[in-house]
């Protein structure tokens, strides 16, 4: 039996290792820090849980390819049922409030003066409905259980293939520029980051109007969970806070000595391995690429614990700001909520957990304020001024927060070895990824965010099972999926 290490237990990790494992070989996962998924996690402070990776998954609903590779690998079960949140979004803007609905019809009615407008942009998120994250097999495959790609489901995509350079080439927030309704344009501006490109609004869009990007319950930590309980029940072993210190011949080197393997998977942020884990920084003309023109996606969390029931508000809320919040360097004037009063396990009985995230690049920021001892101080100003923009709009949270926490990119950095502490590559207008290779050599492949266009989850669950793939066909294995 052949050997694989996996290094990485985050999403994209777990699907690797769970479908080479299925597929004979002997895998050991390892994990830096002390609980599986990566990124996509949430943490628990004082009877209060605060997701941090999951706020809708594609591949939710039971029809689309993607949603194969949740139930091959156990992530989705009975124990975590998806729930289809409509509304959406709700735009909170003195006494507006918006809702942005799965039937995007419903936009008409509030904004008249872009019926036109809406219709084109409701026939750019119909054309989208056809297409889904390819679920395929790679050539040259021995597979139990194959994939067939039906020519009908290829021509479906076609208006949606044609409409992607266009959409590529323009960013979020030009598409959004050309509705008249202020309203309008602030509630659509809290599905994506209007710098990412047009393309990425459009396809999220089209995942909520067909019915798809629905939250599991437990979230980001019921469903790493179950992959890595799928995973130990195939055989297979996590060995956490058991960080890779270096590739060497013949496996990976630890604190405890050299793990001997036939094949290595790393799934990490290949951007962070391409220096850290060899004894010299790789210098193949791609990993030169990506050190000289890699994006990344930056975040700051607040999270807060409140005294207080607010389930009669909406679940997710963008809200304009009277006067702008600044954190990390950035000045923001409307900010997205999350509120998970109607969830029971993350709060105790009567109280809410809050939380929020605001984009842009802040690592740069935050290391200064590391350095000269600043730090802790400015998280708390953030923490601060959320929490006095929250009781406006919010007045039942007044005097009622009773547990707070911010991550910043050093977060990030610090628990996932992530580059600038992102979580995942920007896709800005016509920017393309500066991608690592599935398979760099036999022997030793990537696999996660860094080896495809950005895409959250979908692409750590792709990217993982077509590494898983190209193991298989290196060392001549069937590929079992189920």
């Amino acid at each position: 039996m052949k050997t694989l290490i996996v290094i990485g237990a985050g999403i994209s990790g777990l699907v690797c290792g769970i479908y080479a494992q299925r597929s004979g070989f002997r895998t050991v996962i390892l994990e830096k820090a002390g609980n599986p998924g990566g990124v996509s996690t949430s943490w628990k402070r004082k009877g209060y849980t605060f997701e941090g990776g999951i706020h809708w998954l594609i591949g939710a609903k039971k029809d689309v390819p993607l949603n194969d590779i949740w139930t091959e690998t156990g992530a989705l079960q009975d124990n975590n049922p998806v729930f289809f949140k409509d509304p959406v979004y709700t735009l909170i803007d003195g006494d507006v409030k918006l809702e942005l609905r799965r039937d995007l019809r419903t936009l008409s009615e509030f904004a008249h003066e872009d019926r036109f407008r809406l219709a084109i942009m409701r026939f750019h998120v119909w054309c989208f409905s056809f297409f889904h994250t390819p679920v395929q097999d790679i050539c040259g495959l021995k597979t139990r259980h194959p994939r067939k790609f039906s020519p009908i489901e290829f021509i479906k995509m076609g208006p949606a293939a044609l409409l992607t350079p266009w959409l590529m080439s323009l960013s979020a927030r030009n598409y959004i520029k050309r509705f008249r309704n202020v309203h309008l344009r602030r509630l659509l501006e809290a599905v994506v980051d209007p710098e990412l490109n047009a393309l990425s609004l459009i396809y999220t869009l089209s995942s909520f109007t067909t019915g798809d990007s629905g939250y599991p319950k437990g979230g980001s930590l019921r469903m790493a969970q179950n992959m890595a309980d799928t995973f130990t029940a195939l055989g297979g072993q996590i060995r956490y806070r058991t960080p890779a210190l270096e590739i060497a011949e013949g496996g990976v080197r630890t604190a405890d000595g050299l793990l001997e393997s036939d094949a290595v998977v790393i799934s990490m942020d290949a951007r962070t391995a391409i220096d850290k884990l060899f004894t010299s920084p790789l210098q193949a003309p791609w990993a030169t690429r990506m050190r000289r023109k890699l994006d990344t996606a930056q975040c700051m969390f607040i999270a807060l614990g409140v005294r207080a029931d607010l389930s009669a508000h909406p679940r997710c809320m963008q809200i304009q700001l009277d006067e702008p919040l600044h954190a990390g360097g950035i000045e923001f004037s409307a900010l997205t909520v999350n509120n998970y009063s109607r969830d029971a396990a993350y709060a105790p009985e009567g109280c809410t957990a809050v939380t929020c995230i605001l984009p842009g690049h802040s690592y740069e920021y935050w290391k200064s304020a590391r350095a000269d001892g600043s730090y802790a101080a400015r998280k708390q100003e953030a923490v601060d001024g959320f929490v006095r923009m929250l009781a406006k709009v919010l007045p039942e949270t007044e005097g009622k927060v009773e547990v707070s926490d911010m991550a910043t990119p050093l977060t990030y950095e610090r628990y996932c070895d992530t580059h600038e502490g992102s979580y995942m590559s920007e896709w800005k207008p016509w920017h393309f990824c500066c991608n690592a290779p599935i398979r760099y050599r036999k022997g030793l492949y990537f696999s996660g965010q860094r080896t495809a266009f950005s895409g959250g989850l979908p692409i750590a669950a792709e990217t993982g099972r077509r590494t898983a793939q190209t193991l298989c066909r290196d060392f001549g294995a069937e590929f079992v999926s189920y």
